[in-house]
């Protein structure tokens, strides 16, 4: 999905901000200091897409700059955190998604979803990508590249919004009315381009039309000229732990084709929650 090549430039700033834990100096009863620490910074970054400096680590905090210095270096040499070269801001990277994805029967998500993607890929020719919810934006885990010669490739972890895209979209339909509510709470619909979900009201509407055909699409709502469609996926309890999606150029799939296509990405994600059901 084209948007997704310009999503750093684009994601929304969470405006929800990790707790301290309270006592004295910041720290639990019985806890070590410098993992205290280290885990508050993690849980920091994870609602910053756009990542921050070390003096901004440091003041959000409370911490001394040196001691957020030595725990940024050992994340960095580890490859749990990455930064930016320009900005010198530090963002999570890809690695955290890999240390407790959903399993059944010892089968990640990933894994339980590739043969199937491999499938829809080969069935459409676009790019296929798998992705989940995390706080109130959407986490690419997983892709299987397109065989078309301009095709979308992303990096993993990249995150989404859930108002201006087909699994950003179909991942907020897709929450109970509570969570829904919360979420619509919190998020910005912010345009990206003139066909953008701006309102409430609107993206409520759009969220009952897709719990009635059971795919979600994007009609160039992110970036002009590029479409998507996206399903659920589901576990064991019948909650929606992912979605999966296509994604290419206007031209190559047109209007025209969103149905045929939904119905191909929604036989692909009801493959996908049989095969987890059986493992379970």
């Amino acid at each position: 999905m084209g948007w997704f090549l310009y999503m750093d430039q684009r994601m929304q700033a969470a405006t929800k901000q990790s707790k301290v834990p309270s006592g004295a100096n910041g720290e639990t009863a019985g806890s070590v200091p410098a993992l205290d620490r280290s885990l508050d910074l993690l849980e920091t970054l994870s609602v910053e897409p756009f990542g921050l400096t070390l003096s901004q680590l440091s003041e959000k905090l409370s911490a001394p700059k040196n001691s957020v210095f030595r725990i940024t270096q050992t994340l960095l040499s580890r490859g749990y955190v990455a930064r930016d070269e320009s900005t010198l801001a530090f963002r999570l990277s890809s690695k955290l998604l890999k240390l407790a994805p959903p399993q059944w029967g010892g089968v990640s998500l990933p894994a339980a979803s590739r043969e199937a993607m491999n499938w829809l890929r080969d069935e459409t020719g676009e790019t296929v990508q798998l992705g989940v919810l995390s706080e109130y934006e959407g986490v690419i885990i997983d892709q299987v590249e397109g065989n078309q010669s301009l095709r979308i490739v992303v990096d993993l972890g990249i995150r989404f919004a859930l108002h201006d895209n087909a699994p950003g979209k179909l991942l907020l339909a897709y929450m109970t009315p509570e969570q829904q509510s919360l979420a619509l709470s919190e998020i910005k619909l912010t345009a990206t381009t003139s066909r953008t979900i701006t309102t409430k009201t609107e993206l409520r509407k759009e969220c009952e039309r897709i719990i009635g055909t059971g795919y979600s699409t994007d009609y160039a709502e992110a970036d002009d000229g590029v479409h998507c469609i996206a399903a659920p996926i589901f576990d064991t309890d019948e909650q929606v732990v992912g979605t999966l999606w296509i994604s290419g150029p206007a031209k190559r799939m047109p209007k025209s084709t969103f149905r045929e296509l939904g119905e191909k990405v929604s036989t692909t994600g009801q493959r996908i929650s049989r095969l987890i059901q059986e493992m379970a």
